[in-house]
């Protein structure tokens, strides 16, 4: 113990001697470190900020939509719609598929909204049954949502979402007003938990439900809908029931061969995948930065332990010539060049995490913690340093003390 610690005061004093090449040394270690931290840090907390929103959209929940849709990293993005998805469609994918539990068929378009002075040009107003809320995990949080007997007898009733009730009502209770939504009035009969945009990049909070029969006849006059949500039974049987739909939904339309659906069945599961993907770039060039910086610092650190080890020439052949023994030699100059790697990876963890914390709350992202990001950066400064010493060190033994007294 006492050799490390006098090991360590010579290392001390040696670095202070040569303080601007240690500083440059340890700061490109830092720089490695520091950018390993935060881009681990924010790439896990990108991947949970994707699992939280397709959780948010529903519980192992498959998407059918009239139409071609393009699956982008963004979302999605409607190419095209067709009028050939009927809720005779979505009753043969509840009776036919065996590996859903349930669905709950849907369509939307935007409209005017008003109430007294206050108009909104376009709110998205969503045709619903009362099974919405559940499998969309979007509850009412005051008054109620669309029941059967409302849906069935075509009531003009409508839920607004939260960010719609505060435009047009402000501090005032709408529950029991009267809304025009188009040309229709409607009572308001409750209000939604606010939600935020989802992963296609829609308001949640910026919709009215009413219900879906009521939107078909007197809103819209179709017969077919534009979208049917499923819920398959557990997260295994996702595939099974995106099979079983598109087989389903084929026969149904008489679309044989290789002819082009007219319609898109979408497993958020590879919306997921498609971000991932983006996000995977940013942790990609980090690394590389990361990469390079440890480089830059690993060459700083050789080229100050080789001047520490010509400098110390005298020093070194003193010690060799009272006895040190060669592998205490290489333990000196390899806890010196340990140690500047030590004091760059520390300083780079902790501002790494100050970064992080400053990035996660002002882009609104989950706080995570990547311990495989810690270990990672550690295990690269430690190395840096270890291997930046090992010619410094061996270079070191090679000194004789003969040879420092002819000279």
């Amino acid at each position: 113990m006492k050799r490390i610690t006098l090991n360590l005061k010579i290392a001390w004093r040696s670095l202070c001697n040569f303080r601007m090449r240690t500083s440059l040394a340890v700061l490109g270690v830092f720089l490695g470190t520091f950018s390993l931290i935060v881009v681990s840090n924010l790439s896990d907390s990108l991947s949970k900020k994707t699992e939280m929103e397709i959780e948010n959209l529903g519980k192992n929940l498959l998407i059918v939509r009239s139409g071609i849709v393009r699956r982008v990293a963004s979302g999605t993005r409607l190419l095209s719609e067709a009028t050939t998805l009927t809720l005779n469609d979505a009753r043969a994918i509840a009776f036919q598929s065996r590996a859903i539990n349930t669905i709950s068929p849907s369509s939307n378009k935007p409209f005017p909204v008003r109430y007294g002075n206050i108009t909104l040009t376009s709110v998205l107003v969503v045709g619903a049954v009362p099974n919405y809320t559940e499998i969309r995990n979007h509850h009412v949080k005051e008054g109620s949502f669309i029941t059967e007997s409302a849906n069935k007898n075509l009531n003009k009733v409508a839920v607004l979402g939260k960010r719609v009730a505060e435009k047009l009502f402000g501090e005032e209770n709408p529950i029991g007003k009267h809304i025009l939504i188009f040309r229709v009035p409607c009572q308001v009969i409750g209000i939604m938990e606010e939600k935020g945009v989802d992963i296609s990049g829609i308001d949640q909070d910026n919709q009215i439900f009413i219900p879906l029969n009521t939107y078909l006849r007197r809103f819209v006059n179709k017969d077919f809908i534009n979208t049917i949500y499923v819920q398959a039974m557990d997260d295994k049987s996702i595939p099974f029931a995106k099979t079983e739909i598109e087989e389903i939904l084929r026969k149904r339309h008489k679309i044989g061969g290789d002819k082009k659906e007219d319609f898109t069945v979408i497993d958020l599961k590879d919306v997921m995948a498609l971000k991932t993907q983006a996000t995977s770039m940013i942790t990609v060039l980090g690394r590389i930065s990361a990469v390079v910086s440890f480089l830059i610092g690993g060459l700083g650190i050789l080229s100050i332990m080789i001047l520490i080890v010509n400098e110390r020439r005298v020093e070194i052949g003193i010690r060799r010539a009272v006895g040190s023994r060669k592998r205490d030699i290489i333990l000196q100059f390899l806890m010196e060049s340990s140690f500047i790697s030590f004091i760059g990876g520390m300083v780079g963890v902790a501002i790494g995490f100050i970064a992080s914390a400053v990035i996660f709350r002002i882009s609104e992202l989950p706080f995570t913690i990547s311990l495989a990001g810690i270990m990672l950066s550690f295990a690269a400064s430690v190395a840096v340093g270890i291997l930046a010493g090992i010619y410094p060190s061996q270079k070191a033994t090679t000194i004789q003390p003969v040879d420092i007294i002819r000279s």
